[in-house]
């Protein structure tokens, strides 16, 4: 599954795009410091954390995406920040489990 794939599930919103990448599963944390050590390269980030700090551990542990859940989004700012550093980022109000199995299941 590619990122751009995610744009075809109504249940996440783009809010900042990124070089075309692969998703090879998904990962659930919302403790920066677990997720700076744990996160896989090309996982699929599912977070409630919309701050700063995520972009960095996204850009450091070289995710395939962000996914804010539970209706959390980035401030404009940030959504810049996203696009300048090339990561990117979705949004969707699902909870963070339901998030993460839809895009297992879309694996």
């Amino acid at each position: 599954m590619k990122v751009s794939d995610l744009n075809n599930l109504p249940e996440f919103t783009l809010l900042s795009d990124s070089k075309e990448s692969d998703i090879t599963g998904v990962f659930c944390c919302d403790l920066l410091s677990i997720a700076m050590g744990k996160a896989p390269s090309g996982s699929a980030w599912v977070t409630v954390m919309a701050n700063v700090n995520t972009l960095a551990v996204a850009s450091l542990t070289d995710v395939a995406c962000i996914i804010l859940a539970e209706g959390v989004a980035f401030d404009s700012t940030l959504i810049d920040k996203a696009r300048e550093e090339g990561i990117a980022v979705f949004k969707t109000d699902l909870p963070i489990f339901d998030a993460a199995l839809l895009v297992n299941n879309s694996l």
